[in-house]
């Protein structure tokens, strides 16, 4: 996990309140974590799972 490379999630909140990074730079992984609590614990998906999660949550806005 030292190799993952983070960003911010484009629907995070810009005022700094609800905000995830995302990394999606590692073979077979994508890691999520609270930009708020870094070290709180990272959510792990496999890359199939995120698209459709992130497909589901386009739909939802």
């Amino acid at each position: 996990m030292t190799r993952a490379t983070w960003r911010k999630s484009t629907r995070s909140s810009a005022n700094g309140g609800d905000s995830v990074e995302v990394a999606d730079n590692l073979p077979g992984v994508v890691l999520v974590r609270d930009t708020k609590d870094r070290d709180g614990g990272t959510l792990t998906f496999t890359p199939s799972v995120w698209r459709s999660f992130v497909g589901f949550a386009k739909t939802q806005h």
